[in-house]
């Protein structure tokens, strides 16, 4: 998100993360704007958990938005490799600086190898299947979900890819042991970065009753 009148509206909803996005290439880049209004928001988005995304940033990078930002959640969606991973977890857990969790993101495709995660196991508190895309960020398609029932990890995962209003049915039917949450993105928006509040709420609702 990028707006901080959209952020306002959407933290009053029962979503549990708020997503920003700090790769320059996204046209939902945070830019320094609303970066300055986010460090001051708080109290405003107290419960809401702040989910920074990188895509292959420097580890001094996303260290610095950790703190600037306070952000709980890291989310990688690029080729960062496990020992970056490790990095990260061992800077967040035995050093003062402010602790962090991470979400490793990755791009499903028909030919994807489920049993490469494991080495991210170790470092990772969520992972996040998204949909195979020539680019790096959100497709607006949906991949295959029953490729999922090849994951055996112990990691718990957040559904992605392409997931919107109409989605709600076959959320209701998806079952894995270690899905945790749906991440929803751009078939919720009137522009990138510009959430349909009603469209959420609307989703919300017909998905928990």
């Amino acid at each position: 998100m990028r707006e901080p009148d959209n952020i306002k509206a959407l933290a009053s909803l029962p979503v549990d993360m708020i997503g920003f996005i700090f790769y320059r290439k996204s046209p939902r880049f945070i830019g320094e704007k609303l970066g300055r209004w986010l460090a001051q928001q708080g109290p405003l988005l107290e419960g809401k958990k702040r989910v920074g995304v990188f895509v292959n940033a420097e580890v001094e990078e996303v260290l610095n938005a950790v703190h600037d930002y306070e952000l709980h959640y890291v989310q990688l969606h690029g080729e960062e490799s496990p020992e970056y991973c490790q990095l990260l977890r061992t800077i967040s857990e035995a050093t003062s600086m402010r602790k962090f969790q991470i979400i490793k993101a990755f791009r499903i495709g028909e030919a994807f190898d489920f049993g490469s995660l494991s080495a991210f196991t170790p470092y990772c508190a969520y992972f996040l299947f998204d949909t195979k895309g020539a680019a790096y960020g959100g497709t607006g398609e949906q991949f295959d979900w029953g490729q999922l029932q090849q994951y055996h990890g112990v990691t718990p995962f957040l559904l992605s890819g392409g997931i919107g209003p109409e989605s709600v049915a076959a959320l209701r039917a998806f079952r894995h042991p270690q899905c945790y949450g749906v991440d929803i993105n751009s078939r919720f928006e009137t522009a990138p970065g510009l959430k349909d509040i009603e469209k959420i709420t609307a989703f919300i609702h017909e998905l928990n009753n």
